[in-house]
């Protein structure tokens, strides 16, 4: 390699994010012939150039920041800003969501009946299993504090340990929401409560998962002695969507579930 006079790191040209932006481009057509046709044929080709992209990009990303040493302060400090402002824009994702949901049920039309919740619509018992889940998504958020000040003490042990205890606990909400998906007396197609409803859980569960699978990655890797307590960026990025998955889920309990009902 030629001598670099700078702390900063000129990527190589890479061809995943365009087979990422054909993955996304199948997944959403394919669901849409799945929905009208009944035909997943699309949809299988983009998941598996999807994981494949994730496989493959995520390798060459650990390649340099692990061996290669590309990813100095400067670089980390530009990372974390990146994420910053994913989260943020995250953040307004949700939002719209939200205020869908509350310009509907604090002016219910004629339509609705004048009346939150819809008349018709039985909604779920906020004390019962979203009370669990709460419960269970904060649990986690303990557990992935635990496991970052186990990495920052260098205490390998606890850190795999409470890293796996986060997953399980992810993986246990992702079942019990499942679960009440499949229980509910109300569909997407029920009208505006319907709508709201699974648009905003549906999306948060979708994150749950991500957020499970951004923390397997990082169990494989702190297995495999990649992180140091200075060097650990990955995990940080990681602990901080699984904060922000946390917090959704508080204002998704209070406002949707609770009163809401």
């Amino acid at each position: 390699m030629a001598h670099q006079s700078h702390a900063f790191h000129m990527v190589d040209p890479s061809p995943w994010p365009l087979t990422g932006a054909i993955a996304a481009l199948m997944l959403t057509s394919g669901l849409a012939m799945w929905f009208h046709f009944n035909s997943m044929k699309i949809l299988s080709a983009g998941l598996l150039i999807l994981l494949l992209t994730m496989y493959q990009w995520w390798r060459d990303i650990t390649r340099e920041s692990t061996f290669q040493g590309h990813h100095t302060q400067p670089v980390q400090k530009g990372l974390r800003y990146g994420m910053i402002l994913f989260i943020t824009s995250e953040i307004f994702f949700f939002l719209g969501f939200f205020w869908a949901f509350y310009r509907a049920s604090l002016a219910p039309t004629i339509e609705l009946g004048e009346y939150w919740p819809p008349t018709g619509i039985l909604p779920l018992d906020p004390f019962e299993v979203p009370l669990l889940n709460t419960a269970v998504l904060l649990a986690s958020g303990v557990t992935v504090t635990w496991t970052h000040h186990s990495i920052m003490l260098g205490n390998r042990k606890e850190a795999i340990q409470s890293l796996s205890l986060t997953i399980l606990l992810g993986l246990y909400f992702t079942l019990l929401q499942a679960t009440e998906y499949y229980e509910a007396t109300f569909t997407i197609s029920d009208g505006i409560y319907g709508s709201t409803f699974f648009v905003a859980t549906g999306f948060h569960g979708l994150h749950v998962i991500i957020g499970s699978t951004f923390l397997m990655i990082c169990l494989i890797r702190q297995i495999m002695f990649h992180f140091t307590s200075q060097h650990h960026f990955g995990f940080e990025a990681a602990a901080w969507y699984w904060h922000f998955v946390d917090v959704v889920w508080l204002f998704l309990y209070v406002s949707i579930y609770w009163w809401g009902s």
